[in-house]
């Protein structure tokens, strides 16, 4: 659906690279998980997926388009929630009517819906919003636009405890086969049950590519006090209760993943995860 091929990217007052030969694909209908450290390119990619930014060198391709010409068939088809924004002191209907348009598969009903998530309507004046009900009204346009391809960049930022649990309804709300989501945060407790595939990138590598489902089969996430657990685990981290560790899953146990954990471990044995799920990691 969406090709990264070999990227690399410099900001015009920087010496360093923040991509670097960069390269990553994504399938329809997923919703995408992407970690990584402060500073790691994380909203660089964002930006240069929905083709805002220049590339250095190399390039994106959505559906074979590159996505920098800014093409109609692309502008109309991807749709980027970044993690600042401003939106007009217009009211709400008024945004819908100006902005939907760019849209053809925007849906005024699914927009409703998915206000209705947030406790929210379309009696609203954007101007008179606070920033977390804003993030919310975004949202729920970004989804109502039916795009196939939508990048969040931390979008639970600014939300309140209920405001990240509704978020989580309204991603479940929205997705289907035809679309694809990509949701870059560092809150990754709020978007753990949402996911099913994850990405964890680190100095211009993609460190892990895989999807929950093959994450579980292959680690066993415990929380346990035990001794010879711990002589086993590959990877573990001190609680109040023992230690919450990952250890090889031999038997085909069920078990919820951690993702907290994971990015860690990841991070720390980035060559040991690669060699459990039989890939070689990109030495650029």
């Amino acid at each position: 659906m969406i090709s990264v091929e070999n990227l690399s990217f410099v900001y015009r007052k920087s010496k360093r690279a923040v991509l670097h030969d960069f390269s990553l694909s994504l399938q329809q209908g997923r919703v995408y998980g992407l970690l990584g450290k402060n500073g790691a390119g994380k909203s660089t990619l964002l930006y240069l997926m929905s083709g805002l930014l220049t590339p250095k060198s190399g390039k994106v391709l959505f559906n074979h388009t590159d996505v920098r010409r800014r093409l109609p068939v692309t502008l109309q088809d991807i749709f980027l929630v970044p993690e600042e924004f401003e939106l007009p002191a217009v009211s709400l209907v008024s945004y819908i009517e100006l902005n939907s348009p760019f849209y053809p598969r925007f849906s005024k009903e699914d927009m409703m819906k998915y206000l209705h998530y947030f406790e929210m309507d379309l009696e609203v004046n954007l101007g008179e919003l606070s920033m977390g009900q804003k993030k919310k009204v975004f949202m729920s346009f970004a989804l109502a636009t039916n795009t196939s391809l939508l990048l969040m960049d931390e979008p639970t930022n600014g939300l309140d405890i209920p405001g990240k649990s509704q978020f989580r309804k309204f991603i479940a709300s929205g997705m289907s086969d035809d679309k694809t989501i990509l949701i870059s945060t560092h809150q990754v407790r709020d978007i753990d049950h949402v996911l099913d595939h994850v990405l964890i990138m680190d100095n211009s590598r993609v460190l892990l590519d895989q999807s929950i489902a093959e994450v579980s089969e292959k680690l066993l996430f415990v929380e346990s006090d035990s001794r010879e657990s711990s002589e086993e685990s590959l990877f573990s981290s001190p609680t109040v209760q023992g230690h919450m560790m990952i250890l090889p899953n031999t038997h085909g146990e069920e078990s919820e993943v951690n993702l907290e954990l994971l990015f860690n471990a990841t991070l720390a044995l980035p060559e040991q995860i690669a060699q459990l799920f039989h890939t070689k990691m990109n030495e650029r």
